[in-house]
């Protein structure tokens, strides 16, 4: 009874931190995709009622996929974006959606292993 009472508390005590993690990384995400944003939206460009998918991980993201979105980035977007490095493995992505004069429009932006930097957006 004890045995099982300490493994119920031990899987508990695993999940809440995993929980707690997890958490920890969405919050970073959003943070680092609003400060992206706020940096390179054309002057004037309103958002608003922002929300946030949920952060996942791809490893279909590849160099040239990555060039042709920076290629193609948004017209709401300035030209000439500094984007962070790729990094060589899996790759953090984060939906936005947002209202923009009436139209809800959606970007995904793609992160760094570490999330502190966009690497590319569609």
């Amino acid at each position: 009874m004890i045995q099982s009472r300490a493994y119920i508390i031990n899987i508990t005590l695993c999940l809440g931190m995993l929980f707690v993690t997890s958490c920890g990384k969405q919050h970073t995400a959003e943070q680092t995709v609003k400060d992206f944003v706020a940096e390179n939206m054309k002057d004037g460009v309103e958002t608003k009622r922002i929300d946030f998918g949920d952060l996942g991980t791809t490893s279909h993201i590849k160099d040239s996929l990555i060039a042709k979105m920076r290629n193609n980035s948004s017209e709401l977007y300035k030209s000439g974006i500094v984007y962070g490095d790729a990094p060589s493995g899996d790759v953090y992505y984060l939906r936005m959606r947002y209202l923009h004069e009436g139209d809800t429009l959606q970007n995904t932006f793609y992160l760094d292993s570490e999330l502190k930097e966009v690497i590319a957006f569609k």
